[in-house]
């Protein structure tokens, strides 16, 4: 049987709760209760089924089985959203924002101030400042969704929950974007919102900040709970051994040694764009070749350029040692480069569409004969790319946003390779999946520089910077700051360079 450790009446509570689509289960009898003032956290790899239990908690989705009890009553909650009426608000893991709206739109849309019958727009303008003060963010109210950053967009959402006085705020992957400094004036934000009493549910794939803010942890594997615990008894360890099912101590794989005197693949040659200055650097055949530095320092921006996605404004890039100017991504694709968005939902798939046309989209002409579609290499290609990336569906027809978002980043994954290249860049490869996902593309990585090519990891994640790469370049406001190989790839000398308390003009 299953069992919790509060002590207190749960605000809200899931008990036995199944739920199937059509003849595929997804959860088997789950309970789970969270109550005032308490910080629950609910773990699992991409795929155990925490995006549906929020959804049956937040009356997103019906049961198929079990009760949901509010205040110890149990009820059917109202669909779509409108049980924020009841004070249950969810944010969302994928952005819920009207684009076109400005922030203080967004932030009341559908509660709007008025004054004598006319929404009071400067009231709401001033109230979000506010809120957004109390953050300490620098966004306008009046800016436009559009004009934003991811990560403010993440904050905007954060602030528009918030706003909604939740008595339970179910949050998917809140800090998935947020650089560590938004997250800690996030977490400042939730401990305040739980010592007002508020019931929060927090979803994460980093465990380290699961272990920093949460009371009690939820594990679910495969559909199924696994275990409820104070966060004290649980190690960073015990944790991610106990979503997989299994050891992780081969975390990080192995990485043949890189050859120093390999042929140079791509070379930059001061390099500029409208951000960027004089960026030069070398990568070579067979390397992991990785980029860090704070969000911002021009990380994307460099690779987007290399690739036509970004318009430079002067400087080389040679591809084998010929001058390659690249008009479009098409063109840097033929010459054997690949780029995987960090952005797999807006930029990198086609969420509406299923896995077939979404794997065979950027290498296209491989699969045209005499300008027609040739559905049975389509379909070869999707089968190959399943079983070399393990990619996971309930449904092989199933559309792309129904997969998990481990799933998801191995499809965009197997997408590029697709292309045959020999060159693919990588811009945070395991952004908002779980450590069980993670592992496996750590081993693709590997694998890759094992066959031969070369690639670029961009990732604002440390560990795998460290865990995964043969030499590290650390950028800093569009410049390239330091080089590390060997013992010196470390947290202490990236954050010297990345800060800029070290910087260092040599780099090959």
């Amino acid at each position: 049987m299953q069992e919790t450790i509060s002590n207190d009446v749960s605000v809200l509570a899931a008990e036995r709760v199944s739920k199937s689509f059509g003849n595929v289960p997804v959860l088997f009898s789950v309970s789970f209760d969270i109550c005032a003032g308490e910080v629950h956290a609910l773990i699992g790899e991409n795929g155990a089924g925490k995006s549906t239990l929020m959804k049956i908690l937040s009356g997103f989705l019906e049961t198929t089985s079990g009760a949901i009890r509010l205040d110890g009553q149990e009820i059917s909650l109202p669909p779509d959203g409108q049980a924020e009426a009841l004070g249950i608000v969810l944010i969302h893991q994928e952005l819920n924002l009207a684009e076109q709206m400005t922030v203080a739109e967004n932030i009341y849309l559908g509660r709007e101030l008025t004054q004598h019958g006319f929404i009071n727009s400067s009231e709401m303008a001033r109230r979000a400042s506010a809120m957004f003060a109390e953050f300490g963010l620098d966004i306008s109210p009046s800016a436009r969704i559009s004009d934003l950053s991811i990560a403010q967009k993440q904050m905007v959402e954060i602030v528009k929950a918030i706003s909604r006085n939740a008595r339970v705020l179910i949050m998917d992957e809140p800090t998935a974007v947020l650089t560590e400094a938004e997250t800690e004036l996030f977490f400042k934000q939730v401990r305040k919102l739980k010592a007002g009493g508020t019931a929060i549910v927090f979803v994460s794939h980093k465990l380290h900040e699961v272990k920093e803010i949460a009371d009690r942890v939820t594990i679910l594997r495969d559909g199924q709970w696994i275990t409820t615990k104070s966060v004290e008894e649980f190690t960073l360890d015990s944790m991610a051994q106990m979503m997989v099912g299994r050891e992780l101590s081969d975390f990080y794989p192995p990485m043949n040694e890189a050859d120093v005197d390999a042929e140079i693949v791509l070379e930059t040659r001061n390099l500029n764009t409208k951000n960027l200055k004089d960026i030069s650097f070398r990568l070579r055949k067979g390397e992991v070749l990785g980029f860090a530095g704070l969000i911002g320092s021009g990380r994307t921006e460099l690779f987007e350029a290399i690739c036509s996605l970004e318009e430079r404004q002067g400087g080389a890039v040679q591809v084998s040692g010929k001058q390659a100017d690249f008009r479009s991504p098409a063109e840097a694709r033929d010459a054997g480069i690949v780029y995987l968005t960090k952005d797999r939902k807006a930029k990198g798939l086609l969420m509406e569409q299923g896995m077939r046309p979404n794997m065979t989209l950027f290498a296209l002409p491989k699969f045209t004969r005499r300008f027609m579609l040739d559905r049975a290499a389509e379909q070869t290609a999707l089968e190959r790319g399943i079983r070399r990336f393990d990619i996971r569906a309930r449904n092989p027809n199933c559309r792309t946003r129904e997969l998990s978002g481990g799933n998801q980043q191995k499809l965009l994954l197997a997408k590029i390779m697709e292309a045959e290249p020999r060159i693919v860049i990588i811009d945070e490869p395991t952004r908002g999946i779980d450590v069980g996902t993670k592992q496996q593309i750590y081993h693709f990585i590997a694998a890759l520089a094992a066959e031969g090519m070369s690639v670029v990891v961009i990732s604002s994640e440390m560990p795998e910077i460290i865990g995964i790469c043969h030499r590290v370049l650390v950028m800093r406001s569009g410049r390239i700051t330091g080089e590390l190989t060997g013992d010196a790839i470390n947290e202490n000398e990236i954050v010297r360079f990345a800060a800029g308390l070290k910087e260092e003009r040599a780099h090959g």
